[in-house]
């Protein structure tokens, strides 16, 4: 029998070779990954589907994960507010449960943009280019940057990203997705009058992230402030930072 073949798959801006064999993804270990299996096998075992499941470690000590088929959400239209809604759904789902895990002591994480606060294990990059979706399941890949942060600071990347909330949006058009996110989510009033703020902030984070690493030479964020990344997080966060009274309207 011959060796098996090996597929790379595409993006993965931040991850080394990302492969495919058969029904499952090979990607290289790093020090936070025994932190990110032990998460991944807590979230499967209270039944998440909206997470691949983590199958140890292969004879080259990659991290073997679950193929999960269907399209990336980002290589489609944009989504219309009732698939907004299911990701907001989907993201409560997700954070309800990690407030039950308990990370062990001395757990090592690799999260890039230091968060608000650390309430719960989050993701950190819940983003159309992360959302695989099927006819009959929705899941987010790449965990590799998952680690300590908060509901709202996961919630308003997610508002940057899937909106999306761009430099030359317009805030008309961009409120009510927010708020069929919000819904999804089914956030309080008090966290409806928290997250505004933060939107910007996570995106301001992203650029200064790419910007001081342009400095330090870290990788791989060196690179993609190379790439021009940097170029649409600072403008992206001014934009959001510009309209907080709009995000505060559409939420009520």
């Amino acid at each position: 029998m011959g060796k098996p073949l090996e597929e790379e798959l595409a993006g993965g801006n931040v991850s080394d070779s990302v492969t495919r064999i058969g029904d499952t993804v090979r990607k290289p270990a790093g020090p936070h990954t025994a932190s990110v299996e032990g998460f991944l096998s807590y979230l499967h075992t209270a039944g998440f589907s909206g997470a691949p499941r983590t199958l140890g470690r292969d004879e080259r000590g990659r991290h073997v994960l679950e193929y999960i088929p269907g399209k990336v959400a980002y290589e489609q239209s944009p989504m219309h507010e009732d698939g907004l809604h299911r990701v907001g759904a989907l993201i409560r789902e997700l954070h309800d449960l990690s407030e039950g895990y308990a990370s062990p002591p001395g757990a090592q994480w690799d999260v890039a943009v230091p968060p608000d606060r650390a309430d719960l294990i989050c993701h950190h990059d819940l983003a159309p280019w992360n959302l695989v979706c099927a006819p009959d399941r929705w899941a987010f890949i790449d965990w590799d940057g998952a680690g300590p942060g908060s509901r709202l600071w996961d919630l308003a990347w997610t508002m940057t990203s899937f909106v999306p909330l761009a430099p030359d949006g317009d805030p008309t058009a961009d409120a009510p997705r927010i708020r069929a996110l919000a819904d999804g989510y089914g956030l309080t009033a008090a966290q409806c009058r928290a997250l505004p703020p933060l939107i910007g902030a996570h995106s301001r984070g992203m650029f200064d992230l790419l910007r001081d690493s342009s400095l330090t030479g870290r990788q791989p964020w060196a690179r993609l402030h190379a790439d021009g990344h940097a170029d649409y997080w600072g403008p992206a966060a001014d934009y959001a930072d510009r309209h907080i009274d709009v995000w505060r309207q559409a939420l009520g």
